[in-house]
Parts: structure tokens; sequence; C-alpha cells
């Protein structure tokens, strides 16, 4: 599991952390650690503890048991939070402000901001300075929310969610500008549920569920440890025949094919071949990051860790 990263300073830290709301485990026993210079993709399926883990290197939530650290310091330190930036998928700004004020009101809660005019420039916002928030399209939102992330020029930047309700064009814009952030020797944390951008932006990968880190490892590693592989053909099977096939992982029918994630691809071509000998059009493909991701959570849920040191923790919905 050793990325370019690896030997570079830890900026911030979950170490065995447990999170509870009630009876509700969100986290069991966490650790994480963000090394400077990096994009870390943090993955993991709805209520797999990604908000609970990020709200606690933000400050937002107390921390019950373990500890949680940023630039060495408690993650809600004034000292802290003039460093590190945040894009969040909920935002208090108000409707009524234009982009500009929103800016330069942010602007004025750091020491060192960077310029309106960098931050307008950076989002694609040049055009916009002058539009209340409420006024905008919902990628439009977005753009402007990344320009608040970064206006105190931060060494740390969490970005939830950045690239929602984006175009292409804009999404890839967005892609560049945080990897020139990396390129100036910032930091990111990504969580994200498009995995093309966690495979395109990522140095290294975490992914978390049932509270538990189960893989970790750059976007490769993650790919190649999952064994699996994408097998696809033309088919009287149904999908819902071999669902419940022996490391089958996910199955579908698109047009005419039948589409199947799987771990164990030689015996799923076999079977598919004896139950019809007249398959056609099959072609056997690497998993991608998303193939992989759904192999790594199928298995944890199934009751076996795709990491074997790490356990499996409770369900939860956070």
């Amino acid at each position: 599991m050793e990325s370019g990263s690896s030997h570079a300073p830890v900026l911030a830290e979950l170490s065995s952390v447990t999170h509870r709301y009630g009876s509700v485990v969100a986290l069991n026993g966490l650790d994480l650690e963000v090394r400077r210079g990096e994009v870390l993709g943090v993955l993991g399926p709805n209520g797999a503890g990604k908000t609970t883990a990020i709200g606690l290197l933000l400050g937002s939530l107390h921390v019950q048991e373990g500890s949680a650290t940023v630039f060495g310091s408690a993650p809600g330190a004034p000292e802290v939070r003039v460093r590190r930036g945040a894009m969040l998928q909920v935002s208090g700004v108000s409707p009524n402000l234009t982009v500009l004020e929103h800016i330069e009101l942010f602007r004025a809660y750091y020491p060192f901001p960077l310029s309106a005019t960098r931050l307008l420039a950076t989002a694609g916002l040049e055009d916009l300075g002058r539009r209340r928030f409420a006024k905008l399209s919902g990628g439009q939102k977005q753009r402007v929310m990344f320009a608040l992330a970064l206006a105190g020029d931060p060494e740390l930047l969490f970005l939830d969610e950045p690239t929602t309700g984006l175009d292409v064009d804009a999404r890839r814009r967005l892609w560049n500008e945080i990897r020139s952030l990396r390129e100036a020797g910032r930091t990111a944390v990504l969580t994200t549920h498009n995995l093309d951008e966690a495979d395109a932006l990522a140095d290294r990968v975490v992914v978390i569920h049932r509270g538990r880190r189960i893989a970790e490892g750059t976007p490769a590693q993650i790919k190649s440890r999952t064994a699996g592989r994408f097998v696809r053909c033309i088919t009287r099977t149904l999908a819902e025949e071999i669902a419940s096939f022996p490391g089958v992982v996910e199955t579908q029918t698109r047009g005419r094919h039948l589409e199947a994630l799987t771990t164990r691809p030689e015996d799923l071509v076999r079977e598919l071949l004896r139950r019809d000998d007249t398959l056609a059009d099959l072609t056997i493909e690497a998993a991608g990051l998303e193939d992989a991701f759904l192999a790594l959570t199928s298995d944890t849920k199934a009751g076996t860790s795709a990491d074997s040191t790490v356990e499996v923790a409770p369900s939860e919905d956070i």
C-alpha cells in the first residue's frame, strides 16, 4: 500500500477514532493520515462514515474516542482554521450577496488571503462577480464555493463532491486547478461519489466501509488488488440467473449485452458457455476503480473484509 507520498510529513490524522450517534457506530477504530503534497481520495458507500471522519478533521465534531490532529493541533484551533479551507455540500452563504461580496467577506477572515481577482479567475467567475448568489446556477454556485475555499490560500483543502452540478468543461477546469494546487505543494482531501474523478486526481485512496478502513493505496493499487474483471457478452442467459454465482459482484443487461463484474472471470465464462452455446461477442477487461470499489464493498457486506488486517464494523447510516 505504498504511494509516492508515503514518506511525506503527516498534516492531519485520525488515530483509533470511534464515534457514535447514540447506539449507531459511525466510526470504529478508524486510522487515517493526510500527507503533505498529496490529493487523498476518501471513498465509501453512503453511510460509510466519510462525513463523520471529515467533520472530525474540520473540528465541527468533537472526538469521543481516539485522537484527531491537524498541523499538530486540535482541528478546531484558530491557528489551524486559518491554514485550511473547505468546500462542503452544506453552506451558509447568503443568497443576497454578490459573488464578489462573498469573496471579499471570506478574504477578510484570513491574514494572507489570495486576491479577489485571482480567486475569480481560478474559479472561472470573472464575468459573475456582480451577480447575486441566488441568481446563479447550481454549477456556478459550486464554483463560488471553490473560490471561497481557496480564499485564505490554504495549505490543506477539504473538497466534498466538488464537481457536483458542473458541466464537462467546468469539471475539467476544476480538476486542472486541483492538480495545480498539488504541484504548488498544497494538500487536498477529496470525498466524491465520482470514482472517475478520484481515479483522475487522487495520489492515494482510502476506502471506508462501516466505519472502518478496508483498503488503502494508489488508484492503480486499489484496482489491481481486487483481481476483479469485467465480463461482457451476448447471451440468452439473463443477468438475474448469474447474480448469485460465486465471485459475481454486479450484473446488468445493456442493450443486447450481458455485463458482469466478477472476481472469478474464468469460472463465470465457463458457466455462461455451459448455459448457452450460442454465446458471442465475449470480452474480458480489467476492473476500473469503480469496479474495484464495488468488489471491495461487496466483499465487506458479505462478511469478508477485503483487507484481512481490517475487521468489519457494525452497519451504520452516518
